[in-house]
């Protein structure tokens, strides 16, 4: 068993209840009700209660106990440094087209982390392989009702399977999607295609077998994503995978949406999605906004180019003018979506004053002739953007950076290179930021 350590707080909400009894970052919970919380689940489930009595560790390393009357369901006010309070549940898989393992070595350890644990799925959305849970971490999600879970399935032909993950438990999925079933619990689905792996005949398997577990009342699987495998040079040589051609990501698409086409007779709805960097690989349009339906995939790049355009035009609606002081700017994206965002450079640049250039790159960090933003390294920008006029600054999309840091996956830093690009960079999270960033700066 894993050792349970205190809750660290790291932020205490102004005006709650933990505010008022005097909770302060660095306070550590150490149980709740005489039970020790394993993660943000536990906690939440334990703090539902009216009544509580909290065993609190401060920060010089004295207990307290703590009573706390509330409304049943309230929230106590408090944000913790981690949502487990035990230890990371990690991959027990040798998957060839991990990401994980197509790094350099030498960087921070958080990127080596190989997370495949259902906590992180159910509060996140992560996407887990079902391989590794014990008897009593399946009962823990039919208890407390974990669901919907994000499973990585990439393949339901057992023999398939266990070829893409290298772990004999891999072939066990349809038992395990028939549990979810049994236990009205739902799942999302996502399926990464390797070609020559699990394409062609094996994926259509795939997605007609994920399909048997989708009915109308409560569907077991509620979508699929089908994303093409992401290679780096610095992937093991032996891994057997190729990269996803313009030809098969075309081929891909003609049979995926023949597939659609049969699931929304079926069901009313699409059920499987294609990422947008099909489409991107392929030289193709991106389908209308309409296709993307409730967006059950955003999160795995399906539709996330459509909305982002969409919330960017709602965006510009409402806060461009029609004149600013003179001033340029250089918005750095991956040339993966280039063709896309030059409605957004067009709009912007109707501003008068404003002129936004757009230096769409690919990574030669990481190897790739095609790149989507968020794999775009500091070591990237210096080498495409050095002796340019980069104007008043750089546009950066903070998918570039470590969630909560200004650093790349490169481990550079954003000063780091805005240093010897001899400017200044401007980390923008959304749409708003950057249309303030190049209206007000």
């Amino acid at each position: 068993m894993s050792t349970i350590k205190p809750a660290r707080i790291t932020k205490v909400l102004a005006d709650s209840i933990a505010a008022d009894i005097g909770f302060e970052p660095g306070d550590a919970i150490v149980s709740i009700n005489n039970t020790q919380p394993r993660d943000l689940i536990d906690y939440q489930f334990l703090c539902a209660d009216e009544i509580l009595e909290l065993e609190v560790l401060d920060s010089s390393g004295k207990i307290h106990h703590v009573e706390i009357e509330k409304d049943y369901d309230e929230d106590l006010g408090l944000e913790f440094s981690t949502a487990l309070f035990d230890n990371l549940i990690q991959c027990n898989n040798n998957c060839p087209f991990c990401f994980i393992d197509q790094q350099p070595p030498g960087k921070r350890s958080s990127l080596y982390l190989k997370d495949d644990d259902y906590r992180l799925s159910f509060l996140y959305g992560s996407y887990l392989t079902l391989t590794n849970l014990p008897q009593r971490e399946w009962q823990r999600i039919e208890q407390m009702r974990l669901s919907p879970l994000y499973v990585s399935v990439h393949a339901t032909e057992p023999d398939v399977r266990i070829r893409l993950l290298k772990n004999s438990r891999a072939g066990q999925i349809l038992e395990q999607l028939q549990w979810f079933k049994e236990r009205r619990l739902q799942i999302h689905a996502q399926v990464v295609v390797c070609p020559g792996i699990n394409d062609a005949q094996h994926l259509e398997q795939t997605l007609l077998d994920l399909a048997s577990f989708h009915s109308v009342e409560i569907p077991t699987v509620a979508s699929v994503a089908v994303v093409p495998v992401g290679l780096t040079r610095f992937r093991p040589q032996e891994d057997e995978l190729v990269p996803v051609t313009p030809e098969k990501a075309q081929e891909t698409i003609r049979q995926v949406q023949l597939l659609q086409e049969q699931f929304r007779q079926r069901f009313g709805y699409t059920f499987a999605w294609l990422a947008d960097e099909w489409f991107l690989i392929a030289g193709e349009e991106l389908p209308c906004e309409s296709e993307y339906e409730d967006y059950p995939q955003i999160d795995n790049g399906v539709g996330s180019i459509r909305l982002f355009l969409k919330n960017f035009n709602l965006a510009a609606d409402n806060l461009l003018p029609q004149k600013v002081s003179k001033r340029e700017f250089t918005w750095v994206v991956g040339n993966a979506v280039e063709k896309a965002f030059i409605p957004i450079v067009q709009r912007l640049n109707v501003v008068d004053g404003l002129e936004v250039k757009m230096q769409a790159l690919s990574s030669d960090y990481w190897g790739q002739n095609i790149s989507v933003t968020g794999l775009l390294t500091g070591h990237d920008l210096l080498l495409n953007l050095k002796d340019m006029d980069l104007g008043n600054g750089i546009l950066l999309p903070n998918v570039m950076l470590k969630h909560g840091e200004l650093v790349f996956l490169d481990d550079m830093s954003v000063g780091e290179v805005a240093q010897k690009l001899n400017t200044t960079i401007f980390p923008v999270a959304n749409q708003e930021e950057l249309i303030k960033t190049c209206i007000q700066n």
